[in-house]
């Protein structure tokens, strides 16, 4: 408990945590790039998560933890920065932070929210925030939630804010493992770099699609789609 207390664990727990975190956020892109294959193809991905509750709820429950831990320390470090340094600084040169660094905390909070609203939008498929929710019609919720322009901005928002947090959270995740050194400090961050502009630009895609017109429904699955709707 002694470590968990100390900065040190607190960094350790975030390291861990936010590799989890960072594991999740690849495996959901790569899943959510197969609507370009068409609504069979992301439909029936959907329904292959399901057919295993046991897998999926475990899943679930241990990104639950790692989300709350993952809070938690970074709530513990900002009280304990905080309570170290109580006076501001009078001028201020950020010469050796990034503004991925200096904003981590606005874009978790961003990310928070949205993780909150995500859920409600495309997983339990609230009717206050999405009026036109199928169940198990993965494709159809897609096309028709991002359909919204207002929507489509909080997302691509949420994307931008994802892409800070994640940019310094892989590059500090590294470092905090012991994968810090002057020979491959530039791999370090060329991956981070990578990593952060292809989960981006995936997740960026998907409301742009939509609304260009490169992704929508054909009338006959609008029509089922209002078919399963009325059915319910």
């Amino acid at each position: 408990m002694g470590f968990f207390a100390s900065s040190i664990g607190k960094k350790v727990v975030m390291a861990v945590t936010g590799l989890a975190l960072f594991g999740f956020v690849v495996a959901h892109m790569l899943g959510n790039l197969q609507v370009y294959l068409g609504p069979e193809a992301l439909n029936a991905y959907a329904e292959g998560l399901r057919k295993y509750p046991p897998l999926l709820w475990g899943m679930r429950g241990g990104l639950l933890v790692a989300a709350v831990l993952h809070v938690w320390s970074a709530y513990g470090l900002t009280r304990m920065n905080l309570a170290a340094r109580p006076q501001g600084y009078r001028e201020r040169a950020n010469r050796a932070s990034s503004y991925a660094s200096r904003t981590m905390r606005w874009s978790g909070v961003i990310l928070l929210l949205f993780v909150v609203y995500h859920l409600l939008h495309f997983t339990l498929g609230a009717r206050s925030v999405h009026p036109r929710f199928v169940p198990g019609d993965v494709y159809h919720n897609l096309i028709t939630g991002f359909q919204n322009p207002l929507v489509s901005a909080f997302y691509i928002l949420a994307m931008l804010a994802l892409g800070l947090h994640m940019y310094h959270g892989v590059w500090s995740m590294m470092q905090t493992v012991g994968l810090s050194h002057s020979r491959y400090n530039r791999w370090r961050q060329a991956f981070a770099a990578t990593m952060t502009v292809v989960v981006v630009g995936a997740n960026v895609s998907f409301p742009v699609a939509v609304l260009t017109g490169l992704l929508r429904e054909s009338r006959l699955e609008r029509a089922a789609a209002t078919a399963g709707r009325v059915t319910r």
